[in-house]
């Protein structure tokens, strides 16, 4: 194993070499050009004109309820494979599910895309959304329950990422999913963690995409400069000695998916063609409410949420309706298209990105009791080098300190402190760059029971 020391930060500055700050994989956002407003609107409506696509509505209509809508939703990605010559392969993994807001058991759908990587091809990155919809009262499947921006939006989005990324190669796979069952109780959500855990792939993220497709509250607040990104504090999957492990070296702002939420936040401040900015939300969910990102999580998978800046109640979960002058219900008329072709480029540059990276490092540091740390880690499949970066316990981003190559695993930060900071790495292959791996308990971008020193 290969083992440099690494300059101190101020013997840096003090020739001349300023570090970096605020960890920017620098994508090119050449690849969501493509994507397509009009498009976008035409998918929305599309959906939509199925009237509900509520999970408990007609399985076998042509015209109308959750079958119709999985059934065209499926009809669209096989039209994307088509356009690429093939390169998608269609899953439609399914079970019977039953519970609290399913009291019959019903046949659950989701719809899958696979983009099989040309180098890595059990390495994933997944973009996903709910299709299905509902009314006031989440049992009612009869009544109309348009869905529009809860959540035609990210269903569109995800039809949209599939049409625009599969026109190119990627090291690692890309799967688009479109779920069902979420409103009953994140079923479709479960289903597919399961099917990542069955297919055997190393899940380097999950980009869920739900209510993405508005720019103006109830309250009379409007906000299109900026796309929420919820990511989990503590690890949805630790253990009783992994939370001792936390309490007494830190972790509990560096689970994979807050890291993975920084490193979005820093391909949009990269981004010189759209005005959007994350506004990074650091609790795995809106306050007692939940999406299809939490069973990944729980599963050990680094997964985040996207979602609109500000929310309007009066337009999701609501009977179509007007009361006293305000009409309420989930139309096209309250979305705001401009919006969500922001938001849908954002998550296409994040794939790229994440899709053309090797993984993050499993990251290790010691510093305890003297006046530096040295950081280890385990090489990345296709890595051609790795950087080092620090961050202050309260900061909320990364400062780079170091560049490496690939053959080095092994660093010593001299005069850096441990107990006043935390320490990560980060994988590149070259121009395309991971998420930084903080070397904490529970820092690893792995499920706990595949993490090597957990």
């Amino acid at each position: 194993m290969k083992t440099i020391a690494l300059l101190s930060a101020p013997l840096l500055l003090s020739l001349g070499v300023a570090p970096a700050f605020a960890h920017d994989p620098s994508p090119a956002s050449s690849v969501a050009a493509p994507v397509s407003q009009d498009r976008l609107r035409a998918d929305v409506e599309s959906l939509v004109g199925f009237g509900t696509r509520h999970t408990l509505s007609e399985q076998d209509s042509a015209t109308r309820g959750i079958g119709a809508a999985r059934r065209w939703a499926e009809a669209e990605f096989r039209r994307a494979s088509e356009a690429c010559g093939g390169c998608l392969t269609i899953v439609t993994p399914e079970r019977m599910v039953s519970g609290n807001r399913i009291e019959t058991p019903v046949r659950l759908v989701n719809v899958v895309a696979i983009q099989p990587g040309t180098e890595r091809p059990d390495e994933v990155v997944i973009v996903q959304a709910h299709i299905d919809s509902r009314a006031s009262d989440v049992m009612d499947w009869k009544s109309d329950a348009p869905g529009a921006n809860d959540n035609a939006s990210g269903t569109a989005l995800v039809l949209e990422a599939a049409r625009t990324l599969s026109q190119h190669d990627y090291p690692t796979t890309i799967v688009y999913a479109v779920l069902s069952g979420e409103e009953q109780g994140l079923y479709g959500g479960k289903l597919m963690a399961d099917y990542a855990r069955e297919q055997g792939w190393t899940v380097k993220a999950v980009l869920n995409n739900d209510i993405v497709g508005g720019s103006h509250g109830s309250d009379g607040k409007s906000d299109d400069a900026h796309v929420r990104v919820f990511s989990e504090a503590l690890r949805s999957d630790s253990t009783d000695e992994l939370r001792s492990a936390m309490r007494r070296n830190g972790g509990e702002n560096d689970s994979p998916s807050r890291n993975l939420s920084r490193y979005i936040a820093g391909i949009a401040s990269a981004d010189t063609d759209d005005t959007l900015a994350v506004r990074q939300i650091y609790r795995a969910d809106r306050m007692g409410r939940g999406g299809d990102q939490l069973p990944f999580q729980a599963m050990g998978y680094p997964a985040i949420r996207f979602s609109v800046a500000v929310e309007d109640y009066e337009h999701q979960h609501q009977d179509l309706r007007t009361e006293d002058g305000v009409t309420y219900g989930d139309t096209v008329e309250e979305m705001d298209f401009p919006y969500l072709a922001k938001v849908t480029r954002l998550n296409v540059e994040t794939l790229a990105a994440l899709a053309q990276a090797p993984m993050p490092p499993r990251v290790s540091a010691e510093a305890a009791v003297q006046t530096f740390t040295t950081v280890q880690w385990t090489p990345s499949e296709g890595a051609t080098g790795y950087r080092i970066w620090r961050r202050r316990t309260d900061d909320a981003q990364w400062e780079l300190l170091r560049e490496t190559d690939g053959a080095t695993h092994m660093v010593t930060l001299d005069g850096l402190r441990g107990d006043d900071w935390i320490v990560g790495v980060s994988a590149r292959a070259g121009e395309a760059e991971s998420p930084v791996a903080a070397a904490v308990p529970g820092g690893a971008f792995y499920p706990l029971d595949t993490s090597e020193g957990e």
